[in-house]
């Protein structure tokens, strides 16, 4: 992978940039994805942040061989602290990270009243926990894709600013994606009732196929099986 030819995950996340946006990446690691859509010409400028300094000189060396210096800004900094008014950012990617650690920028964010216009989240592992952030938050779903890389499935969520109600099987199966119900979303929800069912065997095996623990998978796969059908 690299700045002309990214990843499937980081395609799709590519492809929900709005054209001529000035956009922030979080957590960019080589700056693939902002010099992709700068070499497009799909935005216009980027601020390209980064918590760790080897991250941030993979990013810097990627931004100065594609010679878009001129129109991409990096900085070290925690989150969306990387990202000033005086930017004018209208959309933000974050990609690659776990749902809390999304969550978690999302809120100190809106804690220093960061606002934005477009957010597209790309998290690894707690895409529900990132929901319902969003819907407690204001901002509302308004598209999401799946897709695989190998054995691993990612969930990309898009989000505006607005008030939207989602109920639990939304929030852990997403809304759009259970509408849609994909290959690629039939494969990881069966992926992981397949798993559930080997924790099924361990637990009856060592006889705690009555206790709250058991019950829990037991609603979890139900749900799965549900939203399957």
């Amino acid at each position: 992978m690299d700045s002309i030819n990214l990843s499937p995950r980081l395609s799709a996340v590519a492809s929900f940039v709005p054209k001529g946006a000035r956009m922030a990446d979080i957590g960019s690691d080589h700056a693939y994805l902002p010099a992709h859509l700068l070499l497009q010409s799909k935005i216009n400028f980027a601020v390209v942040g980064e918590v760790a300094k080897g991250p941030l000189e993979n990013a810097r060396h990627e931004i100065a061989k594609q010679r878009l210096t001129d129109v991409t800004v990096l900085r070290l900094a925690d989150g969306l602290a990387a990202v000033t008014s005086a930017d004018q950012i209208d959309t933000v990617t974050i990609a690659g990270m776990g749902g809390l650690l999304i969550r978690d920028i999302l809120a100190t964010a809106k804690a220093r009243g960061q606002v934005f216009e477009t957010l597209i989240l790309q998290p690894n592992t707690d895409e529900a926990v990132v929901r319902q952030w969003l819907i407690a938050n204001a901002y509302q779903l308004t598209h999401e894709r799946i897709v695989q890389e190998e054995k691993h499935f990612y969930e990309i969520i898009v989000a505006k600013p607005g008030k939207q109600t989602l109920s639990s099987l939304d929030l852990t199966f997403g809304p759009f994606l259970r509408d849609e119900q994909s290959p690629v979303f039939k494969a990881k929800w069966q992926k992981e009732a397949d798993r559930i069912a080997l924790i099924f065997e361990h637990m009856s095996a060592a006889g705690k196929d009555h206790t709250p623990a058991y019950q829990q998978w037991q609603t979890r796969y139900q749900q799965i099986q549900e939203v399957l059908s």
